[in-house]
């Protein structure tokens, strides 16, 4: 390619490749050129998003791995590090993008209805403690190309209270902070890791906390720019923050909202 340094021989790593900021980065990054291994959880009725976005990635000529699989399982990360390995991978973009959490109030009207043990550990397992655990495979398997860059996804929800997102919310701060202590250990290796803040966006993800059409429809109308940020919108971003002039980035909460977080 004449932009650089991502090239066809580079791949992206996509945790929850089948929806949402994943799917809609696993499609730009192939049509910029790279190959994509695909990480994603989904049931029969669902399965079919995935392999969506699988021909997509194929039909703009590029290699396509996609895994259904619990991105949180030891065993499972373990089999599909292997799989990469033999493969031939070495990838230059990964993007955690794991949103499976519990929807919870932390003090609900019953202690039912209400956030338990199980709930908070199970959503920082999944949507924090995972991209540790990715990222140690990976570099421990020699699997990250030169320069290569890590993103994580975190939301408002990580400063402002939403009903339901105590425990998400939790996993997003530790998420943030997992970012920052990576780049600095991983600097030495000459891997660059940051946070994506994006704007309110209307995904799966969202639809399923409660109350979200009022945010939804919050930030369409304090949003400067009048409508709501987009998976798009986060995937572009992300392939140009990949991009050889912003090497000298790392540990930092990039927001992608259109100015929105800013506006009370």
């Amino acid at each position: 390619m004449a932009n650089g340094n991502i090239t066809y021989t580079n791949w992206a790593l996509i945790l929850g490749a089948s929806s949402g900021f994943g799917a809609a980065t696993a499609r730009v990054l192939a049509h910029r050129g790279l190959n994509i291994v695909g990480i994603h959880l989904d049931s029969k009725a669902t399965l079919s998003n995935a392999q969506a976005v699988q021909t997509e990635v194929e039909d703009a000529g590029r290699q396509a791995i996609f895994i259904n699989m619990n991105a949180a399982s030891e065993e499972k990360r373990a089999r599909a590090i292997e799989r990469m390995a033999e493969a031939g991978v070495k990838v230059k973009i990964l993007l955690h993008s794991l949103a499976f959490g519990s929807l919870k109030p932390m003090i609900g009207a019953t202690r039912e209805e209400s956030l338990d043990r199980k709930n908070i550990e199970m959503t920082l397992d999944v949507m924090a403690n995972s991209l540790v655990y990715w990222v140690q495979d990976l570099v421990w398997a020699n699997l990250f190309a030169d320069d290569a860059r890590i993103f994580s996804m975190t939301s408002e929800g990580n400063e402002r209270v939403m009903l339901a997102y105590g425990a998400v919310s939790a996993a997003k701060v530790a998420l943030e902070s997992y970012t920052r202590q990576l780049a600095i250990e991983l600097a030495p290796r000459n891997i660059k890791v940051n946070c994506i803040q994006a704007g309110v966006t209307d995904t799966p993800a969202l639809r399923a906390i409660p109350g979200s059409e009022e945010w939804v429809e919050h930030s369409r109308r304090r949003n400067p720019f009048g409508r709501l940020t987009t998976p798009d919108d986060v995937a572009h971003a992300i392939y140009e923050l990949s991009r050889p002039g912003a090497c000298w980035m790392t540990g930092n909460v990039i927001r992608i909202d259109g100015g929105e977080f800013i506006v009370p």
